[in-house]
């Protein structure tokens, strides 16, 4: 009996121990966050590079500016095939390939010399890289290992992106200024490639890789079977939820979300700066600024998604980003201003806040399919990213300015706030593609 009784205490003992100690599933979050943060270098970089490779190769900013669209596109259009892939060979094989293919994009710009090489190393290897490693594989790795907290773990993840941004962007903009653009590449190439051990030795699949069960869940869940077929499911899921309204005013939501932030303010925003004679480092410095800003906002709007309904809190965020755009032409200067300190703070706060409700609203429409429907949810984004990146770059050579388009993203987001309101909360069996 007393054999027994000490086996029993000895149990409770490394029950209580393991209850004790920090969930794995915050671990995993961590080292995702590490991960977007190595792959976000690259973000930083095209609005920095418009003005030097104008200069020095002649190209026009719209054959610059269609580089980057297509590296937006494919941010987009990969993220679903991604995640049906993450589900095929798991997360870590897919996401250390795609840090290597930032890599190798990012690195050979350092010897190009005409434009179908930008458009090759720019376009298609770092945007098929990135749209591996998109807001989509946050999606999937929240769904995998939290039942609980996941707006505000997909507010974090989300994030990551911004942080990125506000540690790489002040190192970027000083070396294009007083080196060359050629340094920055090769930075990037080298943050993406520093990550990749990172993800081999601590990421994991899924909790029953290592006996746990999710974060919050109080059963354990088996950890699934590889899905073949990863394309084709893919665009069987893009099928299904296209039968849906939901899907549509999702899309159309997150494309206009796309063209006001990636496309239009990461794009453009420096060059446009430049115009009004600020220097290139204070415009980097004020877009550094916004992901600090743009990290708070995110992660407090996912702890306001997990307590709030998600239509409400994106019409919201997509209003107020509509009037900010539309006093930013007033605000540009070749000094830096309160007003643009309070534009930059307000701007910030909203960057990406539209994502984790956004993400909440496709999990609860979709069910065990919401990774991959916001994969192409997020598809949408980078197109509308991709279509105002190019735009943007057309109508300054054209105009002279970029006036037209600071109005016009202001007019959008104004219609992505009155389709947010239309989206209906319903409960997830009725609209369920799984």
């Amino acid at each position: 009996m007393t054999q027994t009784t000490e086996a029993a205490a000895t149990a409770e003992d490394t029950l209580t121990r393991r209850r004790r100690r920090i969930h794995r599933a915050w671990f995993v979050a961590a080292v995702t966050f590490v991960t977007i943060i190595g792959a976000a270098a690259f973000r930083s970089l095209p609005g920095l590079l418009i003005d030097p490779l104008h200069q020095e190769f002649g190209w026009s900013r719209g054959t610059i500016s269609s580089a980057v669209s297509i590296n937006l596109a494919l941010y987009g259009l990969t993220a679903p095939f991604a995640a049906a892939l993450m589900d095929r060979f798991g997360i870590r094989k897919v996401v250390a390939v795609a840090l290597t293919m930032i890599a190798i994009g990012s690195g050979l710009t350092y010897w190009m010399t005409a434009a179908w090489q930008l458009l090759l190393c720019w376009g298609l290897l770092v945007g098929l890289g990135s749209g591996s490693m998109a807001l989509a594989f946050a999606a999937t790795v929240t769904n995998r290992w939290f039942t609980e907290r996941r707006g505000l773990v997909t507010g974090i993840l989300t994030a990551a992106s911004a942080s990125g941004q506000l540690i790489f962007l002040p190192v970027l903009s000083w070396m294009v200024e007083e080196h060359d653009w050629r340094p920055a590449a090769v930075t990037v190439a080298l943050a993406a490639l520093a990550v990749v051990p990172f993800v081999w030795l601590l990421l994991r699949d899924h909790p029953a890789d290592v006996g746990l069960k999710p974060y919050g869940a109080t059963e354990y869940v088996p950890k699934p079977p590889p899905v073949t077929g990863a394309a084709r499911r893919a665009v069987t899921v893009l099928f299904k939820a296209a039968r849906t309204g939901p899907f549509w005013l999702l899309a159309g939501t997150f494309a206009i979300c796309g063209a006001s932030t990636n496309g239009l303010i990461q794009t453009h925003f420096v060059p446009a700066a430049h115009d009004e004679h600020m220097p290139v480092q204070a415009a980097a410095s004020l877009l550094a600024v916004i992901g600090v800003f743009d990290v708070v906002g995110t992660i407090a709007s996912g702890w306001f998604t997990d307590r709030y309904e998600a239509r409400r809190l994106l019409a919201v965020y997509y209003a107020l980003r509509g009037i900010s755009l539309l006093f930013l032409p007033m605000l540009l200067a070749p000094s830096v201003r309160p007003p643009m300190i309070f534009f930059i703070v307000f701007y910030g706060l909203d960057w990406v806040a539209t994502v984790p409700p956004t993400v909440a609203l496709c999990r609860e429409h979709y069910g065990e399919d919401s990774a991959i429907v916001f994969g192409w949810v997020l598809a949408s984004h980078q197109v509308g990213a991709a279509l105002v990146a190019f735009l943007g770059g057309v109508a300054r050579d054209v105009f002279g300015s970029y006036d037209v388009v600071w109005y016009a993203s202001g007019a959008l987001c104004a219609a992505a706030a009155l389709m947010a309101l239309v989206i209906r909360r319903r409960p997830a069996t009725e609209l369920a593609v799984a």
